[in-house]
């Protein structure tokens, strides 16, 4: 690595798997350096790919052999998405990411469309009787109030100037 570095900290909870790496390593906090950029004398940087060094911890055979690893920063952050999940999908990740975005949330508020709506969307399939029902009685409820919401709103602006019960 000879472009500009940047030093970083990646902790893993469980043992894990970079492809290319036929080891699994240790759960634990891993010393990691990104190269940002190409180097200046890369020969295509239009395909230069963004490499990660990871320190390796040492093997109880070898206490004192340092190791490293280079791997692309796409298997190492799928390899941190895996662990953030305990073993779930990098799908169910990516969904869990997108719903915690303020932004997708006032989009989806906007278009008066559920969470529960969204994770059915991205399943991989209707499994059951129920969750069908579930989604419908879903669907039922935010049209209710769709509608109070439209009704209070009509209300308001029909009594409008209108002199409270007070005075």
């Amino acid at each position: 690595m000879k472009g500009p570095l940047c030093k970083s900290t990646a902790i893993f909870v469980r043992p894990f798997t970079v492809p290319g790496f036929s080891e699994t390593l240790p759960a634990g906090e891993y010393d990691l350096e990104t190269e940002l950029s190409a180097p200046p004398n890369h020969l295509d940087p239009k395909n230069w790919e963004a490499s990660v060094v990871v320190h390796l911890h040492p093997r109880a055979s070898h206490p004192g052999l340092e190791r490293n690893l280079t791997v692309t920063l796409a298997n190492l952050n799928s390899a941190r998405a895996k662990d953030k999940l305990s073993g779930k999908h990098l799908a169910d990740f990516l969904l869990e990411e997108m719903l915690a975005d303020p932004m997708t949330r006032l989009v989806m508020e906007a278009d008066g469309v559920s969470e529960m709506q969204i994770r059915y969307l991205y399943s991989a399939a209707r499994s059951t009787e129920s969750d069908i029902e579930m989604l419908d009685q879903e669907e039922e409820r935010q049209e209710l109030q769709s509608r109070y919401r439209e009704d209070s709103m009509i209300q308001t602006a029909e009594n409008e100037g209108m002199p409270t019960l007070a005075e």
